[in-house]
């Protein structure tokens, strides 16, 4: 199965969710936000998974590029692919199914649990978080998981949004954490005890990332 993994330059890695994916079969096949004119037709891939990001949605000097990969991933959806957002890849995802993305009541950047209705296939956590905006899913969509900031998971047709990041692994949180060193120390986040969490939760966050993309790729999170 061919995935393609759209992501910014400077934020490539799939982490547990992509070596989940590996490890049944994927191929994982990368492109570039930045670029979305080599993005092949949809309809030739087996799956696309839209990465986190640390632009928002509403930004207009991301608009051309938001604008086109709403477009991609609709199409996508459209044609039944399996679609499967992380972080901004779920806000852009709910914005392209005709939800919205606008600023959280407060962040949310360390670890947390959530409200799951499907524990047995999205785990309740805790989970990775880095995010300052929040999706409002679509009318039509299936709201899986929420925590007191708002919603963590949609499901509509062949797409699943989820607000956190069960993809992140150790090593990128520590990188997230040394770049986003500034913005943590203006929000009082403690960006080394993130990291430290993340070194020691990362078996059961592995384990997480399983559960989730076999639920995924068997359709158990569909509406």
């Amino acid at each position: 199965m061919r995935v393609l993994v759209i992501a910014n330059r400077v934020d490539p890695e799939p982490g547990h969710v992509g070596d989940a994916l590996v490890a049944r079969g994927a191929v994982l096949d990368p492109v570039w936000r930045e670029d979305p004119d080599a993005w092949p037709d949809p309809a030739d891939v087996g799956l696309v998974l839209s990465l986190g990001s640390d632009w928002s949605v509403y930004w207009d000097h991301v608009g051309p590029q938001v604008d086109r990969e709403a477009a991609y991933l609709r199409a996508a959806v459209g044609a039944g692919v399996p679609v499967l957002g992380l972080c901004f890849g779920g806000q852009l995802l709910a914005h392209a199914l005709g939800g919205r993305v606008e600023p959280a009541p407060r962040p949310e950047i360390g670890w947390f649990a959530v409200e799951s209705d499907r524990p047995d296939v999205l785990p309740p956590g805790p989970y990775a978080q880095w995010h300052v905006d929040r999706f409002v899913p679509p009318d039509d969509a299936v709201e899986l998981a929420r925590s007191p900031v708002g919603s963590q998971a949609f499901a509509l047709g062949s797409a699943v949004g989820l607000q956190f990041h069960p993809e992140a692994t150790p090593e990128m949180l520590h990188r997230w954490v040394s770049q986003g060193a500034a913005e943590l120390a203006a929000r009082g986040v403690d960006g080394p005890a993130i990291v430290h969490e993340a070194r020691s939760r990362a078996a059961e966050a592995r384990d997480r990332a399983v559960v989730i993309v076999e639920a995924f790729l068997a359709g158990l999170l569909a509406p």
